[in-house]
């Protein structure tokens, strides 16, 4: 059942004047003239997919109430449309698993919607509690988008930082790391990449041309966002390539330590195979086995026995055999 539009809950919402200057908004009562309203809303309030639909463009309704997302961006009656994704920097959840925010932006109207708290909006609505924040869109959305990008690639640079760490015990120190870390990089760069590469694509797609509601001061933030983003999936298959090089090193210096054992048992085996026929020989219990009545037999067949034992230790290390 739908409930009806004016139940809406907003996380947020600021009308933001020409000059930056904002004060708090109620999305049921009329938009001041020339202000730029945000409107900050969650995923799971039950009366946003009528409010959307009642208040945006049926297309960019349907994007922002999506359930799963990837990033993304594309013009849309005369506004934008676009998906971000940032770090998940919620207590007790992994950072790599990313939380996304939607996003409608036209000149006059600024939508977002999370499912989860994002912080990158978090910090534009502390500023907005402070009283200011971009006063159009397009800078808006640049703050946005610098906020993701930012802590990107400050993850970026501790994933670097632990692979370091990773690289110094296993070819300096010559230990193997924790039997859990190299695993657990792997799975964060891997679910890194899967939203990064799409994220640097956004964010370009957002600073062409023909993205209209786009100025040209924003257009040339966003160009350099996107190449900074662009920078980060970089680093990033950059980590991953390396971790794969170390796992790589440590499975083969694992499979080396296993043969130099296994060798090192197949050498012992060898010294002790003629020995133990030897003793096996004389250990059977029937008649006529010579030096049983030669209180000297036990002594001199042990001394046999390792005699033997040298002899074939001397001819296996004749042949270079280890």
């Amino acid at each position: 059942m739908r409930l009806p539009p004016s139940t809406i809950q907003p996380v947020c919402a600021f009308d933001i004047a020409k000059d930056g200057s904002t004060k708090p908004a109620d999305p049921l009562t009329p938009q001041p003239e020339g202000a730029l309203r945000w409107i900050h809303l969650d995923l799971g309030d039950p009366a946003l997919e009528d409010w959307l639909f009642a208040n945006l463009p049926e297309r960019a309704a349907e994007a922002l109430v999506q359930p799963e997302t990837r990033p993304r961006a594309l013009a849309h009656d005369g506004g934008v449309i676009a998906v971000l994704r940032g770090l998940n920097l919620n207590e007790g959840e992994d950072r790599d698993d990313m939380v996304a925010l939607r996003i409608w932006a036209s000149k006059t109207l600024f939508v977002t919607v999370r499912r989860r708290r994002v912080f990158a909006a978090q910090d534009l609505e502390a500023r907005g509690k402070a009283g200011h924040l971009p006063a159009s869109a397009d800078m808006l959305l640049v703050a946005l988008a610098e906020n993701f990008t930012s802590r990107i690639e400050e993850n970026g640079v501790a994933l670097e930082n632990r692979v370091d760490t990773l690289e110094d015990i296993l070819f300096l120190d010559d230990r193997d790391p924790s039997s859990k870390e190299l695993p657990e990089m792997r799975r964060t760069v891997i679910r890194l990449s899967r939203f990064l590469g799409p994220q640097a694509q956004a964010l370009a797609r957002l600073a062409r041309p023909d993205m209209s509601l786009i100025g040209p001061e924003a257009r040339e933030d966003l160009e350099e966002i996107a190449n900074r983003a662009e920078r980060a999936v970089e680093e990033v298959q950059s980590t991953r390539d390396r971790l794969e090089a170390l796992n790589d090193h440590l499975d083969q210096a694992r499979n080396l330590r296993l043969a130099k054992n296994s060798y090192a048992l197949s050498i012992v085996a060898a010294v002790f195979l003629p020995m133990g026929f030897l003793t096996g020989l004389f250990g059977v219990n029937v008649a006529g086995m010579p030096g049983v009545e030669t209180p000297s037999a036990f002594a001199l067949l042990t001394l046999g026995s390792i005699a033997l034992g040298g002899g074939v230790f001397l001819v296996l290390r004749a042949f270079r055999l280890f």
